[in-house]
């Protein structure tokens, strides 16, 4: 008899992931993109982070609406599936698998490694950056295949630890920076630098990996109790929650530290702005939980990781189906897929390396952010999903069925220009790696069959 996978997390570890995946990094790591994007011009920052926050929750719900319709093995593919058949469930999934997750999950590993470097005090950006990376990768891959119950209830756990540092930042460093005239300061400076030629979009654009990671909640599907009430729960709540967070962290900083400090300083300038609130000791104490956050969101990356070649296999697609839909009589989890998914982070933790951090870049021309242009591409491929559930979903009313599905393929189509506008002739060259791994596995998929 074939093993499948258990239902063993609740509704608190689906809110859980959707807010500890979503915050833990990108909130502290973009903080000092966005205000240089800006200028300094930290009104405009908060309209990017309020517009990505709105794009966020608008698809999050529209998934929301399908989560109550449809559960099968992994969220996002199980509504292509729905959608617009087997052949685009196939082209999402891989893409998951070969290029969104395993992006992320590196990225946030080398982030997670960068802040254990700033309060260590070793080089950001050296050998020991890196080899920090490698250990957090395996680190968070050894949790999850060995006991993914284990690996829940961390993200649980970090979650709430996530939170320690975000809202006594938006509640003291906003009071300290009214008391100190900073944050009013702050706020009518304005432009105090050179700006981008197209500070909004690229603001946005960088929110972008800020917010991402909610839908990764959505890989837990098939092991999510009562998922059709459950998951829509977690997707709409968590969101709202994450977006109102944001902002009130952002707006916390600001009243913490000059915008100057924050954008020559980026890590350094955040630990500078908790030392200054809340004293040398305090600011330390609570830096070690912003690297526990970052440790949350990368383990919450790497549960969606080792499940994407298992949600293709589920499905007799991809590479040797029998193999990769395999489940550990042990541990309940798909063993197999989990070593793909690592391998995968390990290939794209060296690309991000060398396209990113190196005086210069190793690919030439062929090097891209992989922190953002893969996000921007999964809300390109939300639109057609969002336009055929206005067709196929006729049982649904006017505002879940045509409303909301309409403001979020005017959202996805915001940020995919956005992208375009920030990154450049980047996306084209991002975009001829994206081909051809899409290309491998269209043609390992057509010669399976």
């Amino acid at each position: 008899m074939e093993n499948t996978l258990e239902k063993k997390y609740g509704l608190l570890t689906a809110i859980a992931m959707v807010i500890g995946i979503v915050i833990g990094s990108g909130v502290f790591f973009k903080a000092e993109k966005i205000l240089v994007a800006t200028g300094g011009d930290l009104p405009l920052g908060i309209l990017a982070w309020s517009i990505g926050g709105i794009i966020m929750i608008t698809c999050a719900y529209v998934f929301a609406t399908m989560a109550t319709r449809y559960e099968k093995v992994n969220g996002i593919v199980d509504y292509a599936e729905a959608a617009l058949g087997n052949k685009y469930a196939y082209f999402v999934g891989w893409f998951m698998a070969a290029i969104y997750y395993p992006t992320l999950t590196a990225v946030l590993a080398w982030v997670t490694a960068r802040y254990t470097c700033v309060l260590l005090g070793w080089n950001i950006v050296g050998a020991e950056a890196m080899a920090l990376s490698g250990f957090f990768l395996v680190l968070s891959y050894a949790m999850n295949a060995l006991s993914p119950k284990l690996a829940g209830k961390f993200q649980v756990s970090t979650t709430i630890i996530k939170l320690i540092p975000l809202a006594l930042m938006a509640i003291v460093g906003t009071i300290f920076g009214l008391k100190s005239g900073v944050l009013v300061s702050n706020f009518t400076s304005g432009v105090i630098a050179d700006t981008t030629s197209n500070p909004l979009f690229t603001a946005v654009v960088a929110t972008a990996f800020a917010y991402e990671g909610w839908i990764i909640a959505t890989s837990i599907n098939a092991e999510l109790k009562d998922a059709k009430k459950n998951l829509p729960r977690a997707l709409t709540f968590g969101t709202m929650f994450v977006a109102l967070i944001y902002i009130l962290y952002y707006t916390g900083l600001a009243g913490a530290v000059e915008n100057s400090v924050v954008m020559q300083g980026g890590e350094e300038g955040a630990k500078i702005a908790f030392s200054n609130v809340f004293s040398n000791v305090g600011g330390t104490v609570l830096f070690v939980f912003v690297v526990i956050s970052c440790m949350g969101t990368l383990n919450g990356l790497m549960i969606g990781c080792t499940r994407g070649f298992y949600s293709l296999a589920a499905r007799d697609m991809g590479p040797e189906p029998k193999v990769f839909k395999s489940i550990d009589v042990n541990t309940n989890m798909p063993t197999n897929s989990a070593i793909l998914g690592l391998l995968l982070s390990g290939v794209w933790l060296v690309y991000f390396f060398g396209a990113n951090l190196t005086p210069v870049a190793w690919f030439g021309p062929l090097s891209f952010d992989s922190s953002e242009l893969p996000i921007v591409t999964i809300y390109a491929m939300y639109i057609p999903i969002f336009a055929m559930m206005m067709v196929k979903e006729q049982s649904l009313n006017f505002f879940r069925r045509i409303l909301m599905p309409s403001l979020a393929i005017c959202a996805c189509i915001f940020m995919v220009i956005a992208a375009l506008y920030a990154h450049g002739m980047a996306v084209l060259f991002y975009l001829i790696i994206f081909s051809v791994i899409m290309a491998i596995g269209m043609i390992i998929n057509y010669k399976k069959k």
